[in-house]
């Protein structure tokens, strides 16, 4: 049975997260240019995963922090957005501890650290293929309670 054949009211809130990553993924050209993947998706969680492309390296040649940025902001959106309320960053910071080189797989684990009323904060660890750490990030969100973010089978 796929999430799409249950109601709402059925619906594991597994299945919404992924019911969610799947509509949002479908919307975000943003994430679907830079070539990114969802590689887990739970409630309040999501991994994404990006190859650094050459058309994303700097005047130094290691990857522009902004790309990484967007990768970390994109796990955070599908990790805050996965309950199905439309959430949004109200701020974030990133620290960059290493530098990521072209060729090199990201991946960002977003985690949810706390969510209460309509905030919430999210951090964010970016890693490269080798699992070494790259960045950290923070993310903290705001929710607009009643506003569903994809349209759910009807009861």
């Amino acid at each position: 049975m796929t999430a799409t054949s249950l109601t709402p009211q059925a619906m594991t809130p597994q299945q919404i997260a992924e019911a969610v990553a799947t509509g949002m993924m479908a919307r975000d050209r943003a994430s679907r240019g830079l070539g990114m993947r969802i590689t887990h998706i739970s409630p309040g969680s999501a991994h994404l995963e990006m190859t650094v492309r050459d058309d994303m390296l700097n005047g130094l040649d290691t990857c522009h922090g902004g790309y990484i940025t967007v990768l970390a902001d994109s796990a955070f959106a599908f990790a805050c957005n996965s309950y199905n309320e439309m959430t949004v960053a109200s701020s974030l910071s990133i620290d960059f501890v290493a530098p990521v080189y072209g060729g090199e797989v990201l991946t960002a684990r977003a985690a949810e650290v706390s969510r209460s009323g309509r905030t919430g904060v999210y951090d964010v660890d970016i890693r490269n293929q080798k699992d070494e750490r790259v960045a950290i990030f923070r993310g903290r969100s705001y929710q607009m309670k009643g506003k569903p973010l994809v349209a759910l089978p009807a009861p």
